[in-house]
């Protein structure tokens, strides 16, 4: 059924434009949209009962590896920085193969859905062993998330001086020839979309100068948008300078790589100047604050960001940096996090959520997602503030203080995706046993 009517919420946060929080309020949805708000509403549909509950918008993922929820946790990796983590893993990775891809992306996506997110993006750099962009479009379809994949890419590998192994690289020409695919094919730019498609050369270190310029050309000949990972920590910044000769944030304006149409990863170490750049021009930010912490690469100033009034969205990166994939966490880490910087009142609870929602479709470029509004789509979560976790607290709305990290109920495109705390699109144990049976043979 695609029409509910949810009845009786203690508290809407909307994250509309007045930032309004309605008590007893009822929201109706029908045809993918939201149709009515109000008190009191006429039954219509079906009736989804949310006393004792916070409905929020659905929160929004700006980054993520889904194929690494197959390699959490590798002994290998656990204790390492950046570099180091990535050459542990490369190996692992370059045995992947399309139903890897599949069943990674089925898992993080639900993983997701799970945490009360509607939107994701994902980043998938390499294609070993046949696996395309497809099989987590597919994986996408299958959970019921709204999906913004991109196809990333790796050019430069170990024996010409970049830093992952020569059998996980692409020539250039096989990179933007499979870009134009896949756009073509699955990319859509109309209100509502479930699929658009961008362009993601994998980072500075690993593609050519030329492959991030003509990246650039081709997203905007196609009107797509494009993603990488910028100012990451200490290593990046230093690699930059020695073979750039600049920072990257003047690396990346060089390239055509700043605009309301451009995206960067992490970011956590932009300076002033940089952060001035990413204002001026509308360039998005995707703040994975947990993978910041996992790797050791510091605290992103998300503070100055949003003061400079640059668009912030947060990410739970890949699962083999984070070793999860909530997002709901996610938006309390950011939160603690600016506080241990700049002091208590850094940061609300009440902004953080924002930043989790109306902030990530801001960087994705979807006004149509992100708030709770009439004529906005029906991307809905609602959090059950009547468990253990909330026992107490004097301001439920407050989530990220006291609240469930959990959703109760999930919708997308106004049709239910998690009900009472279940996913209802797939059997979780029976992915969760495939992903053990893969698993098992990479560790072989």
């Amino acid at each position: 059924m695609t029409e509910f009517t949810i009845k009786n919420a203690d508290t809407v946060l909307t994250m509309d434009d007045g930032r309004r929080e309605l008590k007893r309020a009822d929201i109706h949805l029908k045809n993918g949209v939201i149709a009515e708000i109000g008190q009191n509403l006429p039954d219509r549909g079906e009736i989804v009962l949310a006393r004792g509950c916070v409905v929020t918008p659905g929160l929004v993922n700006t980054h993520h590896h889904l194929y690494q929820t197959l390699t959490r946790a590798v002994p290998g990796g656990q204790d390492a920085l950046l570099f180091g983590w990535l050459q542990t893993l490369y190996p692992i990775w370059s045995r992947f193969g399309p139903e890897e891809m599949r069943v990674s992306a089925q898992i993080g996506l639900a993983e997701l859905a799970l945490s009360g997110c509607t939107l994701s993006s994902d980043h998938l750099y390499l294609y070993p062993n046949g696996a395309r962009l497809d099989d987590t479009i597919e994986a996408a379809a299958e959970i019921g998330l709204r999906f913004h994949p991109t196809r990333g890419a790796m050019s430069i590998g170990e024996s010409e001086g970049g830093l992952p192994p020569d059998g996980l690289v692409e020539r250039e020409e096989i990179i933007l020839n499979d870009c134009i695919r896949v756009i073509d094919r699955f990319h859509d730019a109309s209100e509502g979309s479930m699929c658009r498609v961008g362009v993601a050369p994998c980072s500075p270190f690993s593609v050519s100068r030329e492959l991030m310029r003509d990246s650039a050309l081709l997203a905007r000949d196609k009107g797509v948008m494009l993603h990488t990972h910028l100012a990451e920590n200490d290593e990046d910044i230093s690699y930059s300078l020695e073979k750039f000769g600049c920072r990257p944030g003047q690396y990346a304006e060089d390239l055509g790589w700043t605009g309301d149409d451009v995206w960067h990863a992490h970011c956590v170490k932009l300076d002033g100047s940089e952060i001035d750049l990413f204002a001026r021009t509308r360039t998005g930010v995707a703040h994975c604050p947990c993978s910041n912490c996992r790797l050791g690469s510091g605290i992103a100033p998300v503070r100055a960001m949003r003061d400079a009034g640059v668009k912030v969205g947060l990410g739970v990166d890949g699962s083999a940096s984070n070793d999860s994939g909530n997002l709901i966490v996610e938006a309390r880490q950011s939160m603690l996090l600016q506080r241990v910087a700049r002091g208590a009142a850094a940061m609300s609870a009440r902004e953080a959520l924002e930043i989790a929602t109306r902030g990530g479709a801001e960087v994705l470029n979807r006004p149509d997602c992100g708030q709770i509004a009439v004529g906005k789509r029906a991307d809905i979560a609602i959090w059950d503030i009547s468990g253990i976790e909330s026992a107490g607290s004097w301001d439920p709305a407050a989530l990220l203080l006291a609240g469930p990290m959990k959703v109760r109920d999930l919708f997308v495109e106004a049709r239910q995706v998690v009900r009472d705390g279940n996913l209802l699109t797939l059997p979780l144990d029976m992915l969760i046993a495939t992903q053990q049976r893969l698993v098992s043979k990479l560790m072989e």
